[in-house]
C-alpha cells in the first residue's frame, strides 16, 4: 500500500512539474509576443497574449505590469462608456496585483496615488463623490508619504480637501494641517531635486561638459523642479484668502492652550502667521516663545528676529537671523533663511547687506534663480544714484541685465521671467548710437556707490 502511495506521489509530483514546464513554456512565448508588440506600441496586437500570461504567471515577469499599463492606458484612450469603466477598473486591478507579486518594485504611495489619480480623473464615469475621492488620497499617503510625491497628485490631494472644507464637511483644522503637510512635502521634493540638479550646475560653472547622461538627468531635475514650481502656486491659489489673518488668528488662538507643547504645531502656526503678515498680532509673539522655549531651531531663532524686527531693532533681529543660520544644516533650507533675510533688508532698502544675504542663498542653492532677479532688481534701482554722467548711471542697467540672465541659465522655472526683465533692464541701457557717441565699446566702466563692480561696454 506504501509503494502505491509513493508512486502516486511521485507520478503526481512529475506530472505537476510537467505541466509547469508546459505553462512556463506557453507563458514564456507568450511574454515574448507581447513585449515586441508593446515595444513597437502596437497594444491591440499585444493584449490577447498580455492577458494569457497575466492569468497564467502574474510572477513571470514585471514586464506584465510595465507594459500591461500601457496597454490599459490605450485601451482606456479609445474606449468609452462601460468599455471604458472597465478598462479603468483593471488598470487598478493590475496595480494591484503588481503590489501582490512585486510588492518591493511598487511602492505603496507612489501607486496608490495613481489609482487615485486615474479615478479622479475619470471621476464622473466612475460617479465617485470628492468625500470618495479624498479618502483614497489620503489613505494612499497615509500609508507611504515618502513615495507620494507626484506633482499633480499632491495638488489635487490638497485641492479636495478644500472642495470638502467649502462644502463643510472638513474643519479649519483638517484644511490648514492638511495644508501644511502638502506644503512640507513639496518643499521637501524640491530641495531634493535642487540637490541633485546643484551638482550638476557647479560642474558646469567649474567648467566640464556634462556627459549625455548627466544632460539627460538635468532635463529630468528641471521638469520637476518646474512642475512642483507650478503647483506650489496653485495650492496657495486654491487656499486664497481662507488662510488670511482674519481665519488663522481665531483658529490658532482656539487651539493654543491643546498645543502649546507640540512643536510641530507651533512651528506651522508661526510659520503660517509669518507667510500671511499677521506677525502683529499679540498671538504670534505666544506662539514663536513658546516654540523657541521648547524647541530652539532654527526656524524659532528667525521668527525671534522677526519679533526683533518689529520692535525697530534691526541689530538684534540680525543677530537672531544669524544665529537661525548657524542652526540650520540641511543646505537648502540654509538658502531659505538666507534669502529671506535678504528680502527683510531688501525691503528697508539695505541693498548692500541683502546682496550679500542673496549671494549666500545662491552658493548654499545655485540652482533657485530668484536671488539673482532681486540683485538684478536692486541695480535697477540704484542706476540713478550710481554713476557720474547719465552714459555712467545707465551703464548699471547692463549689469542688473547680466544678473537677470544668470537667473534664467540655473533655474528652469525662471527662463521667462528672466528673459523679459533682462531685455527690459537693455532697452534702459545706453543704445549702440550713444555707445558710438562716447567713443568707449569695449571699456570698462567702475560703478561705485554699493554695488562697487564693473561693467563692459558692449562692442557694436
Amino acid at each position: 500500500m506504501k509503494t502505491k502511495i509513493t508512486l502516486l506521489a511521485l507520478l503526481l509530483f512529475f506530472g505537476f512539474n510537467v505541466v509547469n514546464a508546459q505553462q512556463d513554456e506557453e507563458c514564456m512565448t507568450n511574454l515574448s509576443i507581447f513585449s515586441e508588440y508593446a515595444k513597437a506600441k502596437n497594444y491591440d496586437a499585444a493584449f490577447d497574449s498580455w492577458m494569457k500570461v497575466r492569468k497564467k504567471c502574474p510572477q513571470l515577469n514585471r514586464a506584465i505590469y510595465t507594459y500591461g499599463e500601457d496597454i490599459l492606458d490605450h485601451k482606456i484612450e479609445n474606449a468609452s462608456g462601460a468599455e471604458k469603466t472597465a478598462y479603468i477598473n483593471d488598470l487598478i486591478k493590475l496595480w494591484e496585483e503588481r503590489e501582490q507579486y512585486f510588492a518591493s518594485k511598487t511602492p505603496k504611495g507612489e501607486y496608490g496615488a495613481k489609482a487615485c489619480q486615474l479615478m479622479y480623473d475619470n471621476r464622473e464615469l466612475l460617479n465617485k463623490t470628492d468625500g470618495d475621492l479624498f479618502a483614497c488620497f489620503d489613505a494612499a499617503y497615509k500609508a507611504d508619504p515618502e513615495t507620494f510625491t507626484n506633482p499633480k497628485s499632491l495638488y489635487t490631494y490638497f485641492s479636495l480637501m478644500v472642495d470638502l472644507y467649502d462644502a463643510g464637511d472638513k474643519t479649519a483644522s483638517e484644511l490648514f494641517n492638511k495644508y501644511d503637510d502638502v506644503v512640507e512635502k513639496v518643499e521637501q521634493e524640491v530641495g531634493n531635486y535642487s540637490e541633485s540638479l546643484n551638482v550638476l550646475i557647479e560642474k558646469e560653472d567649474a567648467g566640464t561638459a556634462l556627459t549625455s547622461k548627466e544632460k539627460s538627468y538635468k532635463k529630468y531635475y528641471e521638469s520637476y523642479l518646474k512642475a512642483y514650481d507650478q503647483i506650489a502656486g496653485s495650492i496657495n491659489s486654491k487656499l486664497g484668502s481662507r488662510a488670511n489673518c482674519e481665519n488663522l488668528i481665531p483658529l490658532y488662538t482656539k487651539d493654543f492652550e491643546a498645543n502649546k507643547t507640540n512643536a510641530v504645531w507651533l512651528q506651522r502656526a508661526a510659520g503660517n502667521m509669518s507667510a500671511k503678515e499677521c506677525t502683529d498680532d499679540p498671538l504670534f509673539f505666544k506662539l514663536v516663545n513658546a516654540y523657541h522655549n521648547i524647541s530652539p531651531s532654527a526656524n524659532s531663532a528667525y521668527y525671534l528676529g522677526i519679533l526683533k524686527d518689529k520692535e525697530g531693532k534691526t541689530s538684534e533681529a540680525i543677530k537672531f537671523y544669524e544665529q537661525a543660520i548657524s542652526l540650520q544644516s540641511d543646505s537648502f533650507k540654509k538658502a531659505k533663511l538666507y534669502e529671506k533675510i535678504g528680502d527683510k533688508l531688501k525691503a528697508k532698502g539695505n541693498y548692500g547687506s541683502a546682496r550679500g544675504y542673496f549671494r549666500n542663498a545662491l552658493k548654499f542653492n545655485p540652482s533657485n534663480g530668484r536671488p539673482h532677479l532681486k540683485i538684478a532688481d536692486m541695480y535697477n534701482r540704484s542706476a540713478n544714484n550710481c554713476g557720474d554722467t547719465n552714459f555712467n548711471k545707465r551703464a548699471v542697467f547692463w549689469l542688473a541685465a547680466d544678473e537677470a540672465e544668470k537667473a534664467g541659465r540655473v533655474d528652469p522655472t525662471l527662463k521667462s521671467a528672466a528673459a523679459q526683465s533682462a531685455a527690459s533692464y537693455r532697452a534702459k541701457a545706453p543704445q549702440k548710437s550713444e555707445i558710438f557717441s562716447e567713443g568707449n565699446a569695449g571699456q570698462n566702466i567702475a560703478i561705485g556707490c554699493w554695488i562697487g563692480a564693473s561693467v563692459t561696454v558692449p562692442s557694436i
